[in-house]
């Protein structure tokens, strides 16, 4: 801006200095021509009454450079001349001046050289006797005098050239230092040139309108931010070369990634080719997926195409935890290989009695121990079946009225119901502790009390024990069985509540077991949110507390 202001002020400048010189060189030229006109009209008026009086004696002794009269006679011909010799000059009968003295009195003409750096001036005025006299006078032509004048008028010019670029440029120089000063951040609080002031006033809208949607962008980002920063599942976005735009907190701690890897490509974070077919599959198909284990953890990867105006311009990628999922799928494909191995078993065993006892093979005294066994693979199967129901029930969720109970109470029913099988091996039932109340499903609490209490007598010695406490502990009740069994090995003692999961499988066979018993434990004692303990050692015995 302050060189536009500087040129255009230069330029202006120039323009009228030049317009200047041509005004006044034009109005001197022609004042001064005025002046020499009028002394040539006093000069020939002079000459004229002279040479009226005395001819030929008065010219003859006019000595003047100024100035040359030529007397005329009515045809046109030189009678005299001051300058030049009569014989040699042409006849003046068509000159303007001569033509207009005789029909006027008086004439006057204006006759530029072939070369235009030169002008004469005429001036005519007829005789009493007819004849013409004529006075002429030759000055510089304006072309002649500015050529003439060509070096100081170069000169004058360069000083003015030069006092104008000073003057232009301080002059700028203070007009733009106000614009330049401009505090943009409060437009109306300027109080420079008033003919800004409508710009000032749409900068402060402007302003105003960029300043809200810095503020709306600000805030967006913020609840973006805070969004992802919370989300459980990982969060990417990438531009389309596959630099990192975006990571959020999870992301980040899964890939051990920070803030400095926004702005980096994605594949210095996590270089792996099943990520980059995801990407390249999002990218040219819209969609794209992959499955990614860390430290352990199985991840799933689902990755969109962002699209802006119908251009792809990135990626997002969300990160699922998908462990539990997998372990879940895991523990299906075990759970329905296991149910059909234990449907299997007892099953075969009857359809094999069965086919005997058909085919005639088994003789009538062996008939009521064929029949024994088919009885007890059926009971069996029965109690599998049931314990399988149970567990889809817990794991639907399924919602039971709540109730109070007391934990002694059902403890002495379970008890009760055990005996007959713990007299079978010589183990002595004992129950300890006080009333004791909780809110609960009471079929699910006897579940618990039973499996506990069975597996206690099933895997314990002969002539052991099996003691049941109930009771309340740092305000919070429990239930606690402990036998003098066999014990189980550390190695086992996570596993025991895994569906089917059997220490020895041999003597589970052989007691009758489903392997379902604890798992159903374990389910009740989650749907009561309570907490259940397990400690055991090998040939000393087990006990496991439920608190509630």
């Amino acid at each position: 801006m302050t060189r536009k202001i500087f040129r255009s002020t230069l330029i202006v400048a120039a323009v009228v200095l030049l317009c200047c010189l041509a005004v006044v060189v034009g109005i001197l030229y022609q004042h001064f021509t005025d002046v020499q006109i009028k002394q040539l009209k006093d000069q020939l008026s002079i000459a004229v009454t002279a040479t009226e009086q005395y001819g030929n004696a008065f010219l003859e002794n006019v000595d003047n450079d100024n100035f040359r009269l030529t007397w005329i006679s009515p045809d046109g011909s030189v009678l005299f001349d001051t300058k030049v010799d009569t014989t040699t000059m042409a006849n003046h009968v068509s000159r303007e001046e001569f033509m207009e003295a005789l029909e006027t009195g008086s004439g006057s003409s204006i006759r530029d050289s072939e070369t235009l750096i030169e002008r004469t001036f005429y001036e005519a005025s007829r005789l009493y006797d007819g004849t013409v006299l004529r006075i002429s006078s030759s000055s510089a032509t304006v072309a002649s005098l500015m050529l003439g004048m060509l070096f100081p008028l170069i000169f004058l010019c360069m000083i003015a050239i030069v006092v104008c670029i000073i003057l232009a440029n301080r002059v700028a120089g203070k007009i733009v230092e106000p614009i330049n000063n401009l505090d943009l951040e409060n437009p109306l609080q300027n109080t420079i040139y008033p003919e800004i002031t409508p710009l000032l006033r749409r900068i402060n809208k402007q302003h105003l309108q960029i300043s809200q949607h810095i503020d709306e962008i600000e805030r967006k980002k913020n609840e973006f931010q805070l969004i992802t920063a919370n989300m459980q599942d990982g969060l990417i976005v990438l531009s389309s070369d596959g630099t990192i735009l975006s990571i959020n907190a999870m992301a980040r701690k899964l890939f051990s990634a920070t803030e400095e890897n926004i702005g980096k490509n994605i594949f210095s974070t996590a270089n792996d080719q099943r990520i980059r077919d995801g990407i390249n599959n999002a990218l040219d198909k819209g969609h794209g997926t992959a499955e990614y284990e860390i430290d352990g953890m199985q991840y799933h990867m689902d990755m969109s195409q962002i699209l802006s105006n119908g251009s792809v311009i990135g990626v997002a990628i969300l990160i699922f935890d998908i462990t539990e999922r997998a372990k879940a799928e895991k523990a299906r494909r075990e759970f329905s290989a296991n149910v059909s191995h234990e449907l299997k078993s007892p099953l075969q065993a009857i359809i094999g009695s069965a086919e005997l006892m058909e085919n005639g093979l088994v003789k009538t005294e062996d008939l009521p121990r064929f029949t024994g066994h088919i009885r007890k693979e059926a009971a069996r199967l029965l109690n599998l079946i049931e314990d399988i129901i149970r567990l889809s029930q817990l794991d639907e969720g399924v919602k039971i009225p709540m109730e109070s109970i007391d934990l002694a109470e059902i403890s002495s029913e379970v008890i009760s119901s055990l005996i007959d099988k713990a007299a079978d091996k010589a183990v002595r039932l004992e129950l300890t502790g006080e009333q004791t109340m909780i809110s609960g499903v009471k079929r699910l609490i006897q579940e618990i009390i039973f499996n506990l209490c069975d597996n206690a007598i099933k895997y314990n010695v002969h002539g052991g024990k099996v003691t049941v406490t109930v009771g309340t502990k740092e305000n919070r009740p429990f239930i606690s069985v402990a036998d003098t069994g066999i014990g189980i090995p550390k190695e086992d003692q996570n596993h025991v509540f895994e569906r089917f999961y059997r220490v020895d499988k041999s003597h589970s066979r052989q007691s009758g077991g489903t392997g379902l018993g604890l798992s159903i434990v374990k389910h009740a004692v989650s749907f009561h949110n309570a907490d259940i303990h397990l400690e055991s050692d090998l040939g000393s015995g087990t006990c496991i507390t439920v608190t509630f």
